[in-house]
């Protein structure tokens, strides 16, 4: 396990059609959202030894939209470590957009990456036991 400021992880994914939301093909904010709970859920299982809880966001930031056809990549980092709490930092990139425009399963690499969400969070993780990681 590395409990150590700056230790992060890294989760891609394709976002499926069937998840927009809106006109445009647009899935809503809360979809950024829920890859950062589990970026976050795979950080503390590497750095406690347990999924954690959160506990709750202390800042996010809408920055371009996530779309149906995107491949985005979500990355949380660790940034505060204190005897319960970990406090975390997240960004989500797009790093490919579908093309619709030149065939309907046409996409591009984007470079640079669009940054679409960050946000900063606090998780919590039950108190160690005697002999042992933190147990549920």
């Amino acid at each position: 396990m590395s409990l150590e400021v700056g230790f992060s992880v890294t989760h891609r994914r394709y976002v499926p059609y069937g998840h927009a939301h809106y006109g445009g093909n647009l899935v809503d904010g809360a979809y950024g959202l829920a890859l950062f709970g589990d970026v976050a859920t795979d950080l503390a299982i590497h750095t406690d030894g347990d999924e954690s809880l959160l506990a709750g966001y202390s800042n996010v930031e809408f920055l371009s939209p996530i779309q149906a056809g995107d491949v985005v990549e979500v990355t949380a980092t660790l940034t505060r470590v204190g005897t319960r709490s970990r406090d975390l930092a997240f960004e989500a990139r797009v790093l490919c957009r579908a093309a619709p425009e030149r065939g309907p399963s046409a996409a591009t690499v984007l470079d640079p990456p669009i940054v679409a969400t960050r946000a900063t969070a606090t998780i919590v993780v039950p108190p160690k036991t005697e002999g042992g990681p933190a147990s549920a």
